[in-house]
């Protein structure tokens, strides 16, 4: 395919996994010689140093509310002789199809990257889906996404649903030889999530509960995220109350998470619901084994069921924490050997590339 004029859409560049895989697509679409550019309405730019090094153009858009920011986006996209549009997030996704109507000469591709249940008791957000008949192609990254779309807009052709993988930049990514397996005695487990609900910190305290007094002594959580709700608060009121405080730290997003995770023993995901979290991905390019909630697409990539648990229930987490207590440090490398070689087989940027360029070719 000859080289083509990308605008890619998205709320903002902030410190979201969307946001990283949006920015992991533009770079590596740049390096194949096509010219690419973003448009944003929040001013949020935690990538925008790596974007100015590989002379990514940001535009952004500021609307005094939500109709004169859709309009001026519209016109923004209208006059963009982009060849193709692609976005990534509902609201950004609804104004990419919105700027299509009543005709377009683009290809547009919208990106579906959550697997929010929660879109199907929404009239607000199965609406905003049905604009989805006017996009080309509909790109997920996890085949629980889209089911949900499915469901949601049934009306949808299944032939028009793509599921394309995380990419993983392996020279950001990789296992590196200054890791200690349990250093200063205590096993690591690294959560890089932001705080949320559905990112289930209380039901991980819970858990606590269900583990002997020398098994808690054994572990340390750091968990590096922006706090998006309340429910850190009530965490850290929780942590305190049982005694917690020694096991768990907690640090704000940091753009040198690679480095934190090569030093972690172990990397968690607790969500209640989850399609493909880059986090799961990046630790795998690490070498690091993984823990996670048994959701959504998960179960697919971590083929060990001890590794997996209910993340509603504090004593199916317990379980998981106390077999990883339990493994040599042998058995670890085994598994993070197993895990490198998964994710440089199924996350390589030139692989998932070449699945968006197959889908725009036949979009």
């Amino acid at each position: 395919m000859s080289p083509m004029k990308l605008l890619l859409v998205i709320d903002s560049l902030g410190s979201g996994g969307s946001q990283r895989q949006m920015v992991n697509l533009a770079v590596a679409f740049k390096e194949k010689g096509n010219e690419v550019s973003f448009l944003v309405y929040h001013p949020h730019l935690f990538y925008g140093d790596e974007l100015r090094k590989f002379e990514i153009s940001v535009t952004e858009i500021i609307g005094s509310n939500y109709l004169a920011r859709l309009i001026k986006m519209r016109r923004s996209i209208r006059n963009s002789h982009a060849d193709v549009i692609l976005s990534f997030l509902e609201a950004p996704n609804f104004i990419s199809e919105i700027a299509g109507l009543p005709w377009r000469k683009w290809k547009l591709i919208v990106g579906e990257r959550s697997a929010n249940p929660r879109i199907l008791g929404s009239l607000k957000s199965r609406a905003l889906r049905f604009f989805h008949l006017f996009a080309d192609e509909i790109i997920a990254n996890s085949h629980e996404n889209l089911k949900l779309i499915k469901k949601a807009n049934p009306l949808l052709k299944s032939s028009k649903l793509r599921v394309a993988l995380n990419i993983v930049d392996f020279n950001v990514f990789f296992p590196s030889d200054d890791y200690i397996f349990r250093k200063e005695g205590f096993l690591t487990i690294l959560v890089p999530s932001s705080h949320q609900y559905l990112k289930n910190l209380d039901k991980l305290i819970e858990s606590m509960k269900f583990l002997t007094n020398s098994e808690i002594s054994e572990l340390r959580v750091v968990w590096y995220g922006d706090i998006r709700d309340d429910s850190f608060e009530q965490a850290e009121k929780k942590i305190s109350t049982l005694k917690l405080n020694q096991v768990f730290a907690f640090y704000p997003a940091n753009k040198d998470i690679s480095r934190i995770m090569q030093k972690a023993d172990v990397v968690g995901i607790f969500s209640l619901y989850e399609g493909l979290p880059n986090a799961i991905c990046e630790a795998m390019a690490c070498g690091k084994p993984v823990i996670a909630s048994s959701v959504g697409d998960l179960p697919m990539h971590i083929k060990d069921e001890r590794l997996l648990f209910i993340p509603e229930d504090p004593k199916s987490i317990a379980g998981v924490l106390r077999y990883i207590l339990s493994l040599s440090k042998d058995e670890f490398n085994l598994i993070g050997k197993n895990n490198y070689c998964y994710a440089r087989e199924n996350f390589s940027s030139n692989c998932i590339v070449n699945e968006y360029i197959k889908i725009i070719g036949e979009a």
